[in-house]
């Protein structure tokens, strides 16, 4: 009931729809980069289709934790031609690169909160046993049948690929794509792209803070450590960190005098319906990457 009151009495909305833009154009900046990088590979892949690849990335990933970096490899693939094995490469390459991004943060955000960060570490004993103690047995099936799934698509994808025939082909590939950030045409751009990519998603969790009379008053020294825990807290393989980031940034919260019921109604309701944003933006790529193939076929069947 409290969630529901929250939603429809207490809740000013404003906040929240005005947090969307910036969860969507974290998404979209996320696409120009990863265009970017594959772009030195010699493939052109189209934005749209890049857009999609990440919005459809993000969602899969709720259903199926972690399965979303493959799925928007395929999706190059098939739509732009843009090889698997390359395209992976890319991605992990972006993956390094965003460790590196919030490491650097995580870093200026502790310097600047030490007795903060202390206080959590103590109370809620998270260390790297800690961390671990958060997966439960349901966290460590997902986990394990989601690494699990992740073999076989990969390997039904170099199947179907005709890549198994051709071992050293997909290796290179593979290199090509890790170190075509070697190669970029535009390295400031780059860098615009990494930075931008974080600053929305804190923008799109900072103002959810103005949302509950709770949180409003709390400064963006606070909404920074909840981001980053949070952002850390992601990292169990549950649906859009589900639980932990609830049990992460509700901590926070009460270490800054939030009570917990409401850390804990806030951690629900911004997760509750920004998870509903990515799939919403999920449902956008089906439709549009359905209409392209279509549009596709269309043009085929005319000549």
């Amino acid at each position: 009931m409290a969630f529901e009151h929250s939603l429809t009495s207490e809740m000013d909305w404003r906040w929240m729809w005005l947090s969307f833009p910036f969860g969507i154009l974290a998404q979209v900046f996320r696409a120009l980069r990863w265009r970017q990088v594959l772009r030195p590979l010699g493939g052109q892949p189209r934005l749209g289709t890049c857009v999609n690849a990440v919005f459809l990335s993000y969602a899969s990933s709720l259903v199926v934790p972690r399965i979303g970096e493959v799925l928007r490899c395929s999706v190059l693939k098939r739509y732009d031609g843009i090889s698997f094995s390359q395209g992976v490469g890319t991605v992990v390459t972006e993956r390094i690169v965003d460790v590196v991004m919030i490491a650097l943060l995580s870093f200026i955000v502790f310097l600047m909160q030490i007795p903060i960060f202390i206080d959590f570490f103590q109370q809620t004993g998270i260390g790297l046993g800690g961390f671990l103690g958060q997966f439960t047995l349901t966290g460590w099936i997902v986990t394990m049948v989601s690494g699990l799934l992740i073999v076989v698509t990969g390997l039904y994808l170099l199947r179907h690929y005709e890549l198994m025939t051709r071992t050293r082909s997909v290796m290179k590939e593979l290199k090509e794509g890790l170190l075509s950030i070697c190669h970029l045409d535009g390295t400031w751009l780059f860098l615009f792209y990494s930075l931008a990519i974080w600053v929305c998603y804190f923008l799109h969790f900072y103002l959810t803070f103005f949302c509950l009379s709770s949180t409003s008053g709390l400064g963006i020294d606070v909404a920074m450590v909840a981001f980053v825990v949070g952002s850390f807290a992601v990292l169990v393989p549950t649906p859009n960190g589900a639980g932990p980031w609830h049990f992460a940034v509700k901590t926070v919260l009460m270490l800054y005098g939030v009570p917990g019921d409401d850390g804990a109604l806030f951690a629900l309701i911004v997760h509750s319906v920004q998870t509903l944003l990515v799939a919403v933006l999920g449902l956008y790529a089906v439709v549009a990457l359905t209409v392209t193939k279509t549009h596709k076929l269309l043009n085929y069947n005319k000549l």
